[in-house]
């Protein structure tokens, strides 16, 4: 191999060093330019590959995380909702709970926000290189129930692999199949044993839950492992839903 540019770009390529290929041209300019000494170059041409490494895995765990937007805390209309829980909202968001096993049950009313809140901790975990499952309760337990045996086997793999579980809108239809409850108890005990997070989002009161699932004993299982080192999280205010909507019918009156 001869060291002339197309021929160092082409040894990159076989290589799979997409980062260092990129950027060398521009590299090689600046440190030309600014007789820059050649390890402070050869540093900055190995942090662009180690840079593009990270972003292709972050853009993977999002991927498969089951997430499909991208929001954050800073989306959040506080003051609408002064009574929310912000303070708690920002340490979930630090993910400090996820080093020590710990989960959050977030409760509250409709429209309050909790949905939000609970994607924007996963995709802050995803940020950070983790591996994330995001669920839509009902839809995953229709899903599930109609799955293969094989299909079923990987999923719950990927599920108890995965550093962070949300569970979103628990018990939004009520009640939920006895086989799902069941699934429920699973995925809940088995990460408790893995000391693995878990954030589940519901509007329903956890008094009420062993109605929903029709049977106590059940709900007295799934509820002592999730709140043992939990945080608890109570959402109360007006929906954010029907202010958008408000507003939304106001624009359009205006324009009209």
């Amino acid at each position: 191999m001869t060291n002339t540019l197309p021929d160092i770009e082409r040894a990159l390529r076989l290589l799979r060093l997409s980062g260092v290929r990129d950027t060398l041209e521009t590299r090689v300019l600046q440190a030309q330019g600014s007789q820059q000494p050649f390890l402070e170059t050869f540093a900055l041409i190995l942090q662009d590959e180690l840079d593009r490494r990270q972003s292709r895995l972050i853009e993977r765990r999002y991927q498969q995380s089951g997430l499909e937007e991208k929001v954050t805390l800073a989306e959040i209309d506080w003051s609408f909702n002064p009574k929310l829980p912000r303070q708690a909202c920002f340490q979930l968001h630090a993910l400090k709970f996820m080093a020590s096993g710990e989960n959050a049950l977030i409760i509250g009313k409709t429209g309050t926000g909790k949905s939000h809140v609970a994607k924007a901790v996963a995709y802050q975990a995803v940020q950070h290189g983790h591996k994330v499952q995001y669920i839509e309760t009902d839809d995953f337990f229709n899903r599930y129930a109609l799955s293969p045996p094989a299909q079923r086997e990987a999923r719950l793999r990927a599920i108890l692999e995965s550093d962070l579980l949300v569970l979103d809108d628990l018990f939004l239809s009520r009640t939920i199949p006895d086989e799902a409850g069941a699934l429920l108890q699973t995925l809940v005990h088995q990460r408790y044993k893995l000391r693995r997070s878990v954030v589940v989002t519901s509007n329903r009161v956890v008094q009420d839950w062993g109605t929903y699932l029709g049977d106590n004993t059940m709900s007295t299982t799934i509820l002592d492992r999730l709140m043992h080192h939990c945080h608890l999280l109570e959402f109360a205010g007006r929906s954010y839903r029907l202010k958008e909507a408000a507003e939304a019918l106001a624009r359009k009156t205006k324009e009209s």
